[in-house]
């Protein structure tokens, strides 16, 4: 686990998290809270809209609790609203009013370990009056920045840094940012397009930014910023693949409600084909841009029956591995949806025949290396996983319980409970990272494990 690589916020818990067992089939419903992707986008832009918007079914986790930290300190009007008579609570949170303000400087921004943060609340502070400073967690300063802290360089903000492009850096906002053209490598990341995309609008040219590289991963995201500016009545045009056009005006005022976070639901999706059984996952949209999505196509390739049953989406992983069965081998490219990686990563480890998993390079560059975290983690408990360029190969091997380091990293602490269904001893070092984007994750999963017991044959006379 060299720091060089991965991530360490401070002392870890003093008992590591024992991934449960599966005991049996499993008969799962699961009901998850709302998108982080979705939440930190409509964050944004109800911050800059031309006046008031409530976002219902938040999610409320450590990411979207640092993007409302930052936008309260640049003066934007946050509430949490009670719920209305004779409605039932949100268990997972209360909904949120925001109310856009002038903007002001002389603060600093923690974006913790939060891309979205990172990403997102740089070109949207430009925009306020005063000195901004941007900072995070010792790892963050790790993380790709450059391509936002030379963006609003070339678009006339002053920005001091330790000249790497990294966190921490600041600058003096005037109340405005020029926009105009703009030319950026967008390779390491989707989110440095989205977070200048979202703040466009407000420049005083808009935006034509045109990226430059030899990939743009996690094009679905990029998608989902391009869909919630429509939304909300601004203008984006896409002359061709890599090139947008965001034309300055008002960010209309909306109400919008947060779907269920589909990629969070990939844990609980697999599981299904680890443990065997079904697996239910409540209000799954019929159409979306949430990458997560995939799961529909990408599960029935490892042999699982995957239907809509209503509103919700059923997985059904027939015996599973737990009941004998041999999941085949792939070669997928997952330059799609990365964040889809370490789940079935896991399940590629469980299966019978060779898979090579590529496409996610730029997850080098995210909570931790999540390529060498996952190497790393899986060879520890008796793996053989080698790391590629670009993705890792996965050669079947016998696995057996060990140490799980989780680096800080929500799908690393996941992807460590999937392989505990069918191994046991796995013991997570931080269960507590998953707080990350869902702060729920135990008490979910250990009453995903215990629908497989109650779904155990009981004797009798």
């Amino acid at each position: 686990m060299a720091d060089t690589t991965h991530s360490h916020s401070g002392a870890q818990p003093a008992d590591p998290w024992i991934a449960p067992v599966a005991g049996g089939p499993l008969r799962g419903d699961v009901a998850l809270p709302g998108s982080k992707s979705l939440t930190n986008r409509e964050l944004v832009l109800a911050a800059l809209a031309d006046g008031p918007s409530t976002i219902r079914l938040p999610l409320h986790s450590r990411d979207s609790a640092l993007m409302i930290a930052g936008l309260r300190a640049l003066g934007v009007g946050i509430e949490e609203l009670e719920p209305a008579a004779g409605t039932a609570p949100n268990p997972y949170g209360p909904d949120l009013r925001i109310t856009p303000a002038p903007m002001h400087g002389d603060v600093r921004l923690d974006c913790g370990l939060a891309g979205t943060v990172m990403r997102f609340l740089p070109p949207l502070a430009a925009l306020a009056v005063g000195p901004v400073t941007v900072d995070g967690d010792p790892y963050a300063r790790k993380r790709p920045m450059h391509a936002i802290v030379q963006g609003l360089v070339d678009l006339g903000v002053d920005v001091t840094d330790d000249g790497g492009g990294s966190m921490p850096f600041s600058f003096t906002g005037t109340g405005s940012v020029r926009g105009g053209a703009l030319t950026i490598d967008a390779s390491a990341s989707s989110q440095f397009v989205s977070g200048l995309l979202l703040s466009a609008p407000r420049f005083d040219e808009g935006l034509h930014l045109t990226h430059v590289g030899e990939r743009l991963p996690s094009m679905p995201h990029i998608e989902m910023t391009v869909a919630a500016l429509r939304a909300r009545g601004v203008r984006v045009d896409e002359p061709s693949v890599g090139e947008w056009v965001v034309h300055p005006g008002p960010i209309g005022a909306r109400d919008v409600t947060i779907e269920a976070d589909l990629s969070n639901a990939a844990p609980f999706a697999v599981a299904a084909l680890v443990a065997g059984g079904t697996v239910r996952i409540r209000t799954w949209p019929t159409e979306t841009t949430q990458v997560g999505a995939d799961l529909e196509t990408l599960l029935p390739l490892w042999g699982a029956t995957v239907a809509r049953d209503g509103d919700d989406l059923l997985v059904d992983g027939g015996v599973g591995i737990r009941g004998g069965a041999s999941l085949p081998g792939l070669e997928l490219d997952l330059s799609r949806g990365g964040e889809l990686a370490p789940a079935l990563v896991a399940l590629a480890a469980l299966a019978g025949g060779p898979s090579e998993i590529t496409g996610i390079g730029h997850l080098r560059g995210h909570e931790t290396d999540r390529l060498a975290a996952l190497a790393a983690d899986l060879n520890r408990s008796g793996g053989a996983v080698h790391e590629l360029d670009d993705g890792l190969r996965i050669e079947p091997a016998p696995l057996h319980g060990s140490a799980w380091g989780a680096y800080d990293d929500h799908r690393m602490a996941t992807a460590g409970a999937i392989v505990g269904l069918v191994v046991d001893g796995v013991a997570v070092d931080d269960i507590g990272s998953t707080a990350k984007t869902l702060p729920q994750f135990p008490e979910l999963w250990a009453a995903l494990v215990a629908s497989s017991v109650a779904a155990a044959p009981v004797s009798g006379d």
